[in-house]
């Protein structure tokens, strides 16, 4: 059952950006809580991109976002962002927010928010 709801995907140009954006959808307090962000291609697994520790002291990026994709947090809007900048056809997906940085053990996690990278 998920707790979490996804927001800010959509279409985009090659090179473009977009912001993702996750929260409870229950009001659940995400601020003290790992938030990992990951993403499920056509036709391949889902895999982990992106992971903020709960104490907001470190972030982890997969090697094929990392320089081009930014993990934050807002705890006074008990938001979680994902920038997503330099955009390619490869990150089209659709990405999901989970509370922990491995999904087998999250507790909640969103039904997705689908990303396009197209020209």
């Amino acid at each position: 059952q998920s707790h979490l709801v996804e927001s800010g995907g959509g279409l985009v140009q090659p090179g473009g950006s977009l912001r993702l954006s996750c929260t409870s959808s229950d009001g659940h307090d995400l601020d003290w809580m790992a938030i990992g962000w990951f993403r499920q291609a056509p036709g391949k697994e889902r895999e982990g991109i992106s992971c903020i520790s709960d104490d907001d002291s470190t972030a982890y990026y997969v090697d094929a976002v990392k320089g081009r994709f930014t993990i934050s947090r807002d705890n006074s809007k008990n938001l979680i962002y994902l920038q997503m900048n330099s955009l390619k056809p490869e990150d089209t997906a659709l990405y999901y927010c989970a509370t922990d940085c491995l999904w087998s053990v999250a507790l909640y996690w969103g039904r997705g928010a689908q990303v396009i990278v197209s020209s």
